[in-house]
Order: structure tokens, then sequence, then C-alpha cells
């Protein structure tokens, strides 16, 4: 698809029904993001995420899927310890999440856990930039990359992640020049969140994109849709018909012998 100047579409998922969705409106990739940690469990970032619920989310997600190939996030301290225990754990999220790839965070100091996958038969996703397990060593979640010394930084760990053969990296919250050189240069494909227009694709986390939560919106998210008020209106509107007695209606209800009642029969 780089090749051929064929835009990817990367798209979040967590679960089957939404996994499905993505699935059937033609995205190219789905990842399961430790990203759930925020975004399902409530957390305030991601380094509370398990290796076991990253597998578990797989699953769910996988059977959703006909199409679309399935990259699942390995979890902070579940590669960084040595390359041995970064093959192990993204065998598990094979075996047990049915990944297709795994994504690890990190360049050069990462180079070596995706060598290993790699060497394995394991497909790997790199993630340079912003890399959000290393957030507190970046102070919070902040623009990377900004200044020549950090750019040559992310130059330097985009390519040892290619060379390190990785089929994909993802560019997370670069400047948009600074995306379009790496994407040039490489020629792995590029996938973008908060790193501009030129990257070989684009990704976003699907709640994000569908406007679930009308108070979280960075810089980077475009929201295709705003779902959070239909959902209100819609819980209000069950909750008052409950309370009223309204719900359920004849056509809601079964007779005796198991069929639906209605009025008159």
């Amino acid at each position: 698809m780089k090749s051929a100047g064929e835009k990817i579409a990367m798209v979040t998922a967590y679960d089957f029904a939404m996994a499905k969705l993505m699935d059937a409106a033609g995205a190219d990739m789905v990842l399961v993001g430790d990203s759930l940690g925020m975004v399902v469990q409530g957390q305030p970032d991601t380094l509370r995420v398990t290796l076991e619920e990253m597998a578990y989310h797989g699953r769910c997600v996988a059977r959703g899927l006909s199409r679309a190939h399935l990259t699942i996030d390995m979890p902070f301290m579940s590669y960084q310890v040595s390359a041995t225990q970064a093959l192990q754990n993204a065998g598990r999220l094979v075996q047990e999440g049915m990944a297709q790839a795994v994504k690890l965070e990190g360049g050069v100091r990462s180079a070596e856990a995706i060598r290993a996958c790699v060497e394995a038969g394991i497909p790997v996703v790199g993630h340079v930039g912003l890399t959000p397990q290393s957030v507190h060593a970046f102070g919070g979640f902040k623009v990377q990359g900004r200044g020549d010394a950090a750019a040559e930084r992310i130059m330097a760990d985009a390519l040892a992640v290619e060379e390190a053969g990785a089929f994909c990296i993802v560019l997370e919250m670069i400047p948009a020049d600074l995306a379009a050189k790496l994407t040039e240069r490489l020629t792995i494909p590029t996938i973008g969140i908060g790193a501009g227009a030129e990257c070989d694709g684009q990704v976003l986390v699907c709640n994000d994109l569908l406007g679930f939560d009308a108070s979280f919106k960075p810089r980077f998210v475009k929201r295709f849709a705003e779902v959070a008020p239909t959902i209100d209106a819609a819980a209000r509107a069950y909750v008052a018909e409950v309370k009223a007695g309204t719900f359920p209606a004849a056509e809601h209800t079964f007779d005796g012998g198991g069929r639906l009642y209605s009025s008159g029969k």
C-alpha cells in the first residue's frame, strides 16, 4: 500500500461489537491498544494494563474481524526486561490473544526485542515519538521531536525500528515536517497520530473519533460523530419508560406458550 500510494486506515477497538463495525467500515488495520487502560478501565495512563488483559481484549476483537489486520500492543514491562521476555510475551499474544502482529514502543532501546520477535516469525509494528508508556519520563503527554537534537533522536529511533525488521511504525505526536521526512526516508509504512497528513496512514482511538467523551478532545483528534448525546438521550428515555411503567409494552412481552403477546390475541 505504501508503494502504491494508498493510505492505510488503522483504528483501535477493544471488543467484538466495535471490531465488527470497524471491520465492515473498511479499516485496514485494527489495533487493540493498551489505551484500553484509559478508555475502557478509566485509568490515568496505560501503565497498569496487564498482558492477560491485552490477550483477553485481543480475543474479543479477533472474533469481530473478517478482513482487517489485527495488531495488539505489548503492555508496559512485558518486553523491556530482555529480548527473551519480549519474545515469550509476544508469543502469548499470538497464541492467547489471536494477534497477527504485536506493537512495541521505543526505537533504539527496543531494537533487540523487535529483532527477536521478527526472527521468530512474529510481525512487529514499531512506535516512536510520544510513547505513552514513557509518560513519566516525558513529564506528561507532550509533543516530541521539536528542535534538531530531538528530531535526530526520533530519526535514529525510527531507522533502528526498520533495521530490526518491523513492517510498520506508528509516529505519535511529532511535528508534521519531521513525520514527512521519516515517511520519505523509511521503506516501511508510517502510521500517524498527531503527526500530520504526510504519513502513509493514520490511527485514532475508536471512542475518540466517535465522540464518546465530550470532555476529551486533544488537538489531533477529529470527531467524525458525536454519539455521547445520542446514548444519553436513549438511556434517559429507557429509564423514564421503566419508571412510568410503559416499557415493556405488549409487543415486548411473551404469552404462556412462548409467543410474543399482543392485545387481541
